[in-house]
């Protein structure tokens, strides 16, 4: 199964934030959004970093309070691992576990088209699972 089929599940829209938005605005997008990770993001089509739940709880023990007064662009990952809606599933839970990333944007000719989270890959796999679980079953009732 490709990354594409997931997106058509869930939907290709992705949260996004200025690089400048203040952490206080972020959690309440998030919480308003209820995601876990949004993409900072200047224009809302090119990704600037990825800005995880972990990330401000890791500012929140390194700095206290105080991080609420940061913005997104002090706490983002920059550096981040990417995919195309082509890459299969396998590869993008291979590029998750190595890179340790819970979530990759999903982009295609340098735009954004998308974000598939370790629950999404988790998700399909459950359902592939269960899809070739059945197909078995009913090829064993059918043969007896």
């Amino acid at each position: 199964m490709k990354v594409e089929t997931i997106l058509q599940s869930k939907g290709n829209r992705v949260v996004t934030v200025a690089p400048h938005a203040s952490i206080r605005i972020v959690i309440g997008r998030m919480i308003l959004e209820r995601v876990g990770a949004v993409v900072v993001s200047r224009d809302g089509q090119t990704a600037a970093g990825i800005l995880s739940e972990r990330d401000i709880v890791r500012g929140l023990a390194a700095r206290g309070a105080a991080v609420f007064d940061l913005r997104a662009e002090d706490l983002m990952t920059a550096g981040m691992t990417t995919c195309t809606g082509r890459d299969s599933v396998q590869e993008v839970m291979v590029k998750m576990t190595n890179t340790r990333m819970r979530h990759l944007l999903v982009v295609e000719s340098g735009r954004l088209c998308g974000i598939v989270s370790i629950g999404d890959v988790v998700k399909n796999r459950l359902q592939e699972v269960e899809l070739e679980a059945n197909v078995l079953r009913d090829a064993y009732l059918a043969t007896h």
